[in-house]
């Protein structure tokens, strides 16, 4: 487990190096076509530098601009634009900590309150302090263990 949780705050290190650029739109146009402009590249210089054609280039672009472009075709771009491609993940919830986090509450409060609909129908109702009580446990076990249910 030790080696785990190390993992997850390896990783999560290197995620929130880009927290702050999830604020940042992509251009409308896309990237290539923003940056090939903005230095005054026209598309015949970036289609000699990738070896494809001029509407190679603009269909690339247009792709990107759908979202539709692959990870190696904007690397490859990116060089030719004497530039690098740097892509990564960011957590909605702020951290792999807090994703992990928000998970096992989730998955506990399924069970958690599976088995107390299950007394409730006894005549075994717990108070919802228990309950609740009960949640925090249960997730707390979750985020030790890390079973894979945690992502069904």
């Amino acid at each position: 487990m030790a080696k785990k949780s190390l993992q997850i705050q390896q990783l999560n290190d290197k995620m929130l190096v880009y927290n702050s650029l999830q604020k940042i739109a992509p251009p409308p146009t896309g990237w290539i076509k923003a940056v090939r402009t903005a230095i005054g590249m026209s598309l015949q210089q970036l289609s000699s530098r990738l070896s494809i054609t001029r509407q190679s280039v603009q269909e690339m672009e247009q792709r990107e601009k759908d979202g539709a472009i692959t990870i190696k075709s904007l690397r490859e771009t990116a060089a030719a634009l004497d530039m690098q491609l740097i892509y990564g993940f960011v957590p909605k919830d702020g951290s792999l900590d807090a994703l992990i986090e928000r998970k096992a509450k989730e998955l506990a409060r399924q069970i958690v309150l599976r088995t107390s609909n299950t007394m409730k129908l006894e005549d075994q109702e717990n108070s919802s302090a228990r309950i609740e009580k009960a949640i925090e446990e249960r997730a707390t076990e979750i985020k030790n263990e890390m079973p894979k249910t945690l992502w069904d």
